[in-house]
């Protein structure tokens, strides 16, 4: 497809190159050619698959995580259970399912999906087939309650903007065009400098920072600060990132950033020690492997008493389904895990301080 290239070709050629960012919003988000607003982008048929499409124990796993906080936190009778970028709704309906065995967790919870794709919501809306949902756009809308969140594969898809020091001076890495291509380049000047020590940015190494994770994560700190709750972020990255981690997916396969915009998932990698400073008054945990995570709330138990009705090809794929979420050779050490969560409340479980 050609229509987002042409659109971006015309917003360069009148105002100049654009920073990473906004490239990146609008290969995502342009309401009529973004990626995640014109088709359904998960799922073998999709262009790349996530944890909980994976095997529905990653959701189960993750509600009876949500539930156990809820009992560690005195069980809020009232309290919005909340996910970031829901996608098709996997993970909230696998999600629901395991913690319906808590007494009380499920009649307290009000389900509060952030998302701005309509042909995502279509989607989640069948999945989940529940009356109870409301939708927000931003997180900041979420209600003054209790909260209970999760967000898997969110923060990589924020937008980032790319920095690099030039004989002592801050430039931005913006998107231009070259013979009618779109190319990423150095601009000249960066009238917006970034909020880092110049020691954080050393030699020509790439620094990418993501602005719009503390708009995100700072609403949802302070609710959980005030009324109590707990939000675990899963995604891919490590404690600090350094140099451009910028990617493209499509079909399941790897792809130039700038080649097709609108036709693959970009995203980059997270930066959990940024994340971890946006806490506020909430308290954090250590960043954990997903492996680690998983295993330590009881996946393998759960993988053994799933695999005990199946047999042949079924047998084979689940098994293939818990070596892809928890062995360090495949998603198991790529994604981390952390939780902000009351600092007036015991430790999140599986998690160390």
């Amino acid at each position: 497809m050609t229509e987002l290239l042409d659109v971006l070709k015309r917003r360069i050629r009148a105002g100049g190159p654009i920073p990473v960012s906004e490239y990146m919003s609008a290969c995502l988000l342009h309401p009529q050619f973004g990626f995640y607003c014109r088709k359904d982008p998960f799922g073998s048929a999709g262009s790349f698959t996530t944890a909980p499409e994976i095997s529905q124990m990653f959701g189960e796993i993750v509600g009876m995580f949500l539930a156990q906080v809820w009992l560690d936190q005195n069980s809020p009778g009232e309290f919005t259970l909340a996910e970031l970028g829901p996608g098709r709704g996997t993970l909230m309906a696998d999600l629901l399912r395991s913690a319906r065995v808590v007494p009380g967790f499920r009649e307290a919870a009000k389900v509060v999906l952030v998302e701005h794709s309509p042909e995502l919501k279509k989607r989640q809306l069948s999945s989940l087939d529940e009356r109870n949902i409301d939708w927000v756009n931003f997180s900041c809308d979420l209600p003054d309650k209790p909260l209970y969140l999760i967000a898997n594969e969110f923060f990589d898809a924020l937008p980032v903007r790319q920095y690099v020091k030039r004989q002592s001076a801050i430039e931005e890495i913006r998107v231009g065009l070259d013979n009618g291509r779109l190319v990423p380049g150095i601009s000249r000047l960066a009238p917006e400098a970034p909020d880092t020590r110049d020691s954080d940015i050393a030699g020509s190494e790439i620094v990418e920072l993501r602005p719009s994770a503390e708009a995100v994560l700072r609403p949802i700190c302070e609710k959980i600060s005030e009324f109590g709750g707990v939000a675990l972020i899963v995604d891919y990255g490590d404690w600090e990132i350094r140099g451009s981690t910028l990617q493209a997916v499509h079909r399941h396969g790897r792809v130039d950033p700038f080649s097709s915009p609108g036709c693959a998932d970009i995203s980059a990698h997270v930066d959990f020690k940024s994340l971890s400073g946006l806490a506020g008054e909430a308290a954090v945990t250590e960043m954990t492997t997903q492996g680690e995570f998983l295993l330590r709330l009881g996946i393998r138990e759960r993988a053994r008493k799933l695999s005990k009705n199946l047999k042949g090809r079924a047998l084979e794929e689940h098994a293939a389904a818990f070596e892809r979420l928890t062995s360090p050779e495949q998603m198991g050490s790529l994604f981390k895990a952390v939780a902000f969560y009351s600092c007036h409340f015991p430790l999140p479980p599986g998690f160390s301080k």
